[in-house]
């Protein structure tokens, strides 16, 4: 009885040891290269959080809340608009996931920052937060959600959760409780009140409701913590026990993953970047029909079929072969063949509803055909184009843009910053909170980040 499955039933304290680690850890014990992945991070969700804040997903939801909402504390991103700290965190998460271009733990498919960010910036708005203290919050929140949702990973997606929702509130709630000051039994009570509230289902992608998983697991995060800094009790074991959030939320699970190596290394290392405004798994694919349209000089016409080979979940999430709207194509690995063929490119404009319908786009989109290759990693794909001429071209792309092992660089995530805030912010406004983001540590009042990003 002394392999990793007796290790998993017999975990009796993972929620107290979390907690003791993230009571105790200090911007000073930090790496440089977390920290400089902290701003790597942030400057990419605030220009996706800027530049989704008008779309019509945002729009509703603002129209449903604002009337119910408390004081003006905090900025709704890219708007004039100010709410509550907890109805901003909200519509802020929302706001950065609608365009599926925020940034994305690709072992566990979280969106780390999109819960994480929306609740540290509310509170640096409505309380006095240095640039040091919200980096290590922000490093510690997404310490917590992406270990959480290892230990879990894959069955808790293959039962069909949504990652960012149902883990990523450890992630608001502990990042909410560094800043809050939380001690180890107020941070183990914040703990478990996130682990009663997961919220998302992977029934709801290709729709509005994608977004809000993030945008709620922020608000709930912070309600979490808000709660137990006033004493507010919950189970200590909330994560580990027999009827606590993983045995609940997952037939198999590893508890090992969450406290061993705790401050030794760190989950946002591993973080990553889209280039691409749409469903990761489909990236391999777009990266492969670029490459190979640029290098070819391709159109449409050009091609007979295109033949695709993928890992599984690629269809499993992405089989839409006639999405109807914008965010259904985000989630449509025929549309995402298509589209790069077509446009060369697969930013947030390529995701609109006049492109989805485009008869050019649907022509070739139906001479699309896959076929699953479970030898495939997930950043991985085989793309087969056989011309109208009798030509096969073919790309095996090992790892899509934008992956852990072919990055995006600094220029690349500035470029993208920029394309998605210009119109929306004044141009010398966007390179200010450029300059924000990217200095965060260094700055006295980390609330000037939000303020800058006000419509």
């Amino acid at each position: 009885m002394n392999d990793r499955s007796s290790i998993r039933q017999t975990a009796t304290d993972v929620t107290q040891t979390l907690a003791r680690y993230l009571v105790a850890a200090r911007f000073e014990d930090l790496p440089a290269a977390p920290r400089e992945e902290a701003a790597r991070s942030l400057l990419n969700w605030m220009g996706v959080a800027v530049g989704g804040s008008r779309h019509e997903a945002v729009e509703i939801a603002l129209a449903a809340v604002a009337p119910f909402s408390g004081p003006a504390q905090a900025t709704v991103f890219g708007r004039t608009e100010r709410l509550d700290i907890m109805h901003a965190a909200l519509l802020n998460g929302i706001s950065s996931h609608v365009f599926d271009f925020d940034d994305t733990d690709l072992t566990t498919a979280v969106h780390p920052s999109a819960p994480v960010v929306p609740v540290l910036l509310a509170l640096a708005e409505y309380r006095e937060v240095t640039g040091r203290d919200f980096v290590n919050a922000m490093i510690l929140g997404i310490e917590a959600a992406c270990r959480v949702a290892r230990a879990v990973t894959p069955t808790m997606q293959a039962v069909g959760w949504h990652a960012t929702g149902v883990a990523g509130v450890f992630g608001a709630a502990v990042a909410a409780g560094k800043l809050l000051g939380l001690d180890e039994t107020r941070m183990c009570h914040a703990i478990g009140l996130a682990a009663t509230q997961p919220v998302g289902i992977r029934e709801m992608f290709g729709s509005m409701t994608k977004s809000f998983h993030p945008g709620r697991a922020a608000q709930n995060g912070m309600l979490a913590a808000l709660l137990a800094e006033k004493g507010y009790t919950s189970s200590l074991k909330g994560i580990e026990a027999p009827r606590g959030w993983a045995n609940v939320l997952s037939t198999t699970r590893d508890f090992q993953v969450i406290t061993e190596g705790l401050g030794t290394h760190y989950e946002i290392s591993r973080n990553s970047y889209k280039p691409f405004a749409c469903g990761l798994v489909v990236h391999p694919v777009i990266d492969g029909c670029i490459q190979l349209r640029d290098e070819n000089k391709l159109t449409a016409e050009m091609i007979d079929r295109i033949d695709l080979a993928v890992h599984p979940i690629v269809l499993e999430l992405t089989a839409n072969r006639t999405p109807r709207t914008g965010l259904e194509g985000k989630f449509s690995v025929y549309y995402a063949a298509a589209i790069g063929i077509v446009a060369g490119r697969a930013g947030e404009a390529q995701f609109g509803e006049a492109l989805v319908r485009d008869p050019v786009v649907t022509g070739l989109r139906d001479r699309v055909e896959t076929t699953v290759d479970p030898s495939l990693g997930q950043d991985q794909a085989r793309v087969n184009i056989k011309l109208k001429d009798g030509r096969v071209l073919g790309r095996f792309v090992e790892h899509a843009v934008g992956s852990v092992e072919n990055p995006m660089t600094d220029a690349r995530l500035a470029a993208k910053f920029i394309e998605l805030a210009e119109g929306i912010l004044p141009d010398d406004r966007v390179h200010r909170l450029m300059t924000l983001c990217r200095d965060v540590e260094r700055l006295d009042d980390a609330g000037d980040i939000a303020r800058a990003a006000a419509g």
